[in-house]
């Protein structure tokens, strides 16, 4: 072989790596659509959109780019479009659906995310007309979710929500075949498949729904076990990127994956926090939360929230370098009222000041939020007050429990109108039932004596 040859087969070697290594590189090219409707409001319109009567898209805009940026896809182009009310068959005007087109031929997108939640008509019929994959932020989501799920608990509420949001958009040759009025030639082998994958979705979600059921009552079985034994349990939550991780890891050394990217981690991790006070207290990470998110994910990742539902103290994280982190705040809220956390006692923990060189903004914001601590995750600044406040909420938090004593045992009862207010008291046949409510430390010293000198006396929280 002439030495031109070996430079030739040289050249087209590298060249042929080079288009693999291309292809790995090959990024989704993504058109992002922000439609604000002037006179028109959604049955799902968030209080916080509400509330807070945004005048432009630059918030929802970056939000959306990063979750994009997050599922691996590039942002080649952005629309923002205001109109009086959704289109029923394609959400979007159609004039604004053949400017589309017309960007998608001339930038090469592949794939046209919409911020708000399309109908799974209105998204067979965007793609149908666009001749190109189209995906609401409720999908996105879901994607990403699936990307960064690592537990085998994880996996499945991930998988769950999918198969919710896909089965009512799945379609194929059967729908047509529906419109045709039934009769001879319409019962082909289209519709067939179509019902057997929707029964296959359904067959599947419902094995979710029980695996997940399953290690739920593990996890309720724990958490009785925590509360048997006096643990207080403390959550974590926070908007996605608020730097949940981190403080667990610098309070715990917990060794949670920590990135600068939107839900870099979605399963539940709790560790033993030490705060030297003579109690057992337990600190859980959650999933990070959103605004605007999906129902299914609340929905499948009911048994991870319900760390925080079952929480003695919630430590909201927020982001206070972000400049939407009063908006965050509201999303948070909402979302813990929506699984039923918005009573619990929470504590504002404004992170990252490190980033923040405003001091007027963190002087405005203790003005605002009372009972607030500041502190860096990362660098570990203000962990002292961070602790201090912690241990005065544990100390003061309020338990209300119902006891058991037998008349046997009657004696026990004045030490419990020593140290307790007598909420609710009962003579029953063979026992006193009494509900009462004392701070976290009486109630522990209680449940200590009934577990090494009282054994026929009976106690439990009360939720």
């Amino acid at each position: 072989m002439s030495f031109e040859n070996k430079q030739q087969d040289l050249q087209e070697l590298k060249k042929g790596l080079q288009d693999i290594q291309n292809i790995k590189n090959n990024k989704e090219k993504a058109l992002l659509v922000f439609i604000k409707f002037k006179n028109f409001r959604s049955k799902e319109e968030s209080y916080h959109n509400v509330l807070i009567k945004k005048d432009d898209f630059e918030d929802n805009i970056e939000e959306l780019t990063n979750l994009t940026k997050s599922a691996g896809a590039e942002v080649a182009h952005i629309i923002k479009h205001n109109q009086d009310k959704p289109n029923p068959k394609y959400y979007i005007s159609i004039g604004k659906l053949e400017e589309i087109q017309q960007i998608i031929s001339d930038k090469d997108i592949n794939i046209v995310i919409f911020d708000d939640e399309l109908s799974p008509s209105q998204q067979g019929n965007l793609e149908e007309k666009l001749n190109i994959k189209v995906i609401d932020r409720t999908a996105l989501i879901l994607d990403i979710f699936a990307q960064r799920a690592q537990s085998r608990e994880g996996k499945l509420q991930v998988e769950l929500a999918q198969l919710n949001y896909l089965l009512p958009r799945l379609k194929g040759k059967g729908l047509i075949l529906s419109r045709l009025g039934g009769g001879i030639g319409t019962r082909g082998p289209g519709e067939t498949k179509l019902e057997v994958d929707r029964r296959k979705i359904r067959e599947r979600i419902n094995l979710l729904e029980k695996r997940l059921s399953q290690i739920s009552i593990q996890r309720e079985t724990q958490r009785k076990l925590r509360e048997e034994t006096g643990v207080f349990k403390i959550a974590i939550a926070g908007y996605t990127n608020s730097g949940k991780s981190t403080l667990l890891n610098s309070l715990t050394n917990a060794n949670v994956l920590e990135k600068d990217m939107l839900f870099s981690t979605l399963d539940s991790t709790t560790r033993k926090l030490d705060l030297e006070i003579g109690i057992d207290v337990s600190i859980s990470d959650t999933v990070g939360f959103i605004e605007k998110l999906p129902h299914q994910l609340i929905a499948a990742f009911k048994s991870t929230l319900e760390e925080v539902v079952k929480a003695d103290l919630i430590l909201m994280v927020v982001d206070l370098s972000n400049s939407n982190f009063e908006n965050h705040i509201i999303s948070v809220k909402k979302v813990l009222s929506e699984i039923g956390a918005k009573d619990k006692n929470t504590l504002i923990v404004f992170n990252k000041i490190d980033k923040v060189d405003n001091d007027l903004l963190i002087k405005s914001t203790k003005l605002v939020y009372k009972d607030c601590v500041f502190i860096s995750a990362k660098n570990k600044v203000g962990f002292d007050k961070l602790i201090e406040k912690i241990k005065e909420i544990i100390l003061l938090n309020n338990v209300k429990f119902l006891i058991t004593i037998p008349y046997s045992e009657s004696g026990f009862e004045s030490k419990i109108y020593n140290t307790c207010n007598i909420i609710e008291k009962k003579y029953l046949d063979s026992d006193i039932n009494l509900i009462v409510s004392c701070d976290y430390k009486n109630f522990l010293q209680i449940s200590s004596m009934v577990s090494t000198k009282y054994k026929n006396i009976k106690i439990s929280k009360i939720k």
